[in-house]
Order: structure tokens, then sequence, then C-alpha cells
């Protein structure tokens, strides 16, 4: 008897879940472009907002609109506003997806980008190098985002190392009580050494609570091949966090490797972190605040969730860092406390509404 063969089951078996609507794109990239060009215009010293928008439409386009803007105004556009701009969407951008990424990894909707020792480890090697500058040591200040970049990174890796020292079993809950072990030790450390160096404190402060207040062109190169690098890996495979959201074995049967696709996930979205905090200091609450957000107006697909936090958490950073540069001018808040202000409260009435829907 000649039956016909059994076609082989197909790798993805799950329903395709809601993807990325046009729409919505369209809508996140038209408030993007009108946060940057609000970001240049307004200020301490205002600027006419449809003359900043022909002057960028000019040198980006190739248009050739009257911009009406003097040579004084237009110094500051490309000199001074533009690249803190730039600097606020492209951290904004990757906290976001961080956060976005790290909520699917986790399945947990308050998991942060700072998560894993990230944050700690940046602040205390920012604490060091402060304080080394202060002592006398005579280090180039442009170092600063360097010496952050590799504390984070070395503190990802404590994470990782004392996770893996908890078995090949256990999975997400061991990454987050080795991040929270070592987040604690490095911020202990930290702690001791701002007290033994007062003088420091004040600068020290100054960088924890995050700033864009020296924020150049050299910020913006040094950070933009790390969101490129990190949004292509994450976005890639944003569906695969669709698949892990059933659990391992689910995912595992469906042709997913669980620990392989969260490992590389993890380490893509930590390190963008990194770069991040190396250039802006410690912004709280973007990757939690945001990609909630977006997925209360879009649903649970990280097909969709993912490039709108990219795009959304760009606009809402250039938007706080307005809202510090503006609101008790000529002072400057941080830009930290800003976001502090939105997304404490916006935290606690997460955790309200989830309790409150848990049987």
């Amino acid at each position: 008897m000649i039956t016909d063969p059994v076609p082989p089951r197909p790798r993805w078996t799950l329903p395709r879940p809601a993807g990325l609507r046009p729409s919505w794109l369209i809508v996140a990239s038209l408030l993007l472009v009108l946060t940057v060009i609000a970001g240049v215009a307004f200020g301490p010293v205002s600027l006419p907002f449809g003359g900043v928008a022909a002057e960028l439409a000019n040198r980006i386009l190739g248009t050739d609109f009257d911009t009406g803007l003097t040579a004084q105004q237009a110094a500051i556009v490309w000199k001074l506003r533009l690249p803190r701009v730039l600097l606020a969407l492209l951290v904004g951008a990757m906290l976001a997806l961080a956060g976005g990424c790290y909520q699917g990894v986790f399945r947990n909707p308050l998991a942060d980008p700072m998560l894993l020792g990230v944050a700690a480890g940046a602040g205390l090697a920012a604490t060091l190098f402060i304080v080394a500058r202060t002592a006398g040591v005579p280090l180039p200040r442009g170092l600063l985002p360097l010496a952050a970049f590799v504390g984070a990174v070395l503190a990802l890796a404590a994470t990782y190392l004392l996770g893996a020292a908890g078995g090949r079993r256990r999975g997400t809950t061991t990454l987050i009580l080795a991040g929270v072990a070592v987040s604690s030790f490095l911020s202990a450390v930290q702690t001791y050494i701002q007290q033994r160096n007062v003088d420091a404190i004040t600068s020290v402060y100054s960088w924890l609570l995050g700033q864009l207040t020296v924020a150049g062109w050299a910020e913006v190169r040094l950070l933009l091949p790390y969101v490129v690098v990190t949004a292509a890996l994450v976005l890639f495979r944003r569906r695969e966090l669709d698949v892990l959201s059933v659990g391992d074995d689910e995912a595992a049967a469906l042709g997913l490797h669980p620990r392989r696709s969260r490992l590389i996930l993890l380490l893509a979205a930590s390190l963008g972190t990194a770069a991040a905090v190396s250039v802006s200091g410690l912004i709280g609450f973007v990757g939690v605040v945001v990609p909630h957000i977006i997925r209360l107006l879009t649903g649970r697909s990280y097909r969709g969730i993912l490039p709108l936090s990219l795009l959304s958490g760009a606009s809402f950073l250039i938007l706080a860092d307005l809202a510090a540069r503006t609101v008790a001018a000529p002072a400057e808040l941080p830009i930290g406390v800003v976001t502090a202000f939105i997304g404490a409260p916006f935290f606690v009435l997460v955790m309200r509404t989830a309790k409150e829907a848990a049987p």
C-alpha cells in the first residue's frame, strides 16, 4: 500500500500574534520627528519651530527652504542643541528597547535594563574615575564613558558567572538573584568610596542622576554603533520572545533553543544598556514605562512592542531632557530626576494594577 509521505513539522507552529500595524509605526515615527524639532527649537533660548524644521530639512534632505535663522541661531542648532537631542534619542531608544527585551525574556512587565548589575558596575567605575581625577590623577574627562562602560561590562560578566554557578538547569530566576547580589555588593563599595572622598560627592551624584549637559558629537558617534548593532540583533530575534512566552518546554518543542535565545537577547540588551549608561549616567524608569505603555496600547506581541518601544523611548527621553532644560531655567534639572517623577508613580500604578488583576 502506497501512502503519501508525512510532511515535516514546521519549526514555528504557534499562531502568529498580531504584528506591527503600519499605522502605529507611522504615528510613532511622526511623533519622533516632531519631538526632535521641538527639542532643538525650545530651551533657555527659544528658536522658531518652523525655522528649525526648515534648517534641518535643508541640511538633511537637501531642500532649499528659507529658514529665517541668523548665523548664531544656526550655530546653536548644529553645535549645541542637535547633538544633545540626538544623544537623548539614542539613549532613550536603547533603554526602552532593552526594557522591552528584558520584560519578554523574564516574562515580567516590571523588568528593568539595569537588572543584571549594569547600573551598579557603571556607577562604581564612574565613581572611581571621578575620585581619581579629584585626587589629581591626570585622567582626561573624555574617558569617563569608557570607564563606565568597562565597569558595566565587568559587572554583567560577574552576574553571568555567578548565575552559571547555580547550575545549568536554573533559568532566569538565578540570573535575577545573581544580578541583585552583584548590584548590592558593588553599590556598597561605591557608597564606601564616596564616604571616604567627600570632595568628589557632588560630581559623582551629578553623573549618577543622569545628565546630557556635556553632550556633543563625540558622544553621539561613540554610542551610535552600539545602538545599531543591539537594535538590529534584538529586532531580528524579537519573534523568539513570543515563543519564549509560552514556556521553555513548549518553546523547545517548537524548535527553539530557549537557553541560547535568552542568552543572546540578554547579552545584546545588556551591552547596549551599558553603552547608553556610559555616556548619559544612570537614567531610570525609561525601560519600564515605555514598553509597558506600548503593551497596553498594541497588545502583547513583541513583534510590535520592540520596534514601537525603540521609537517611543527616543521621543520620551527627548521630551524629558527638554523638561530638564526648561522647567527650572536658567538652572537645569538632572534628567534622571525628571524620569523618576514620571516613572515612580507609573511603577506604583503598574504594581497596583497587577495586584488587583491577580486571582
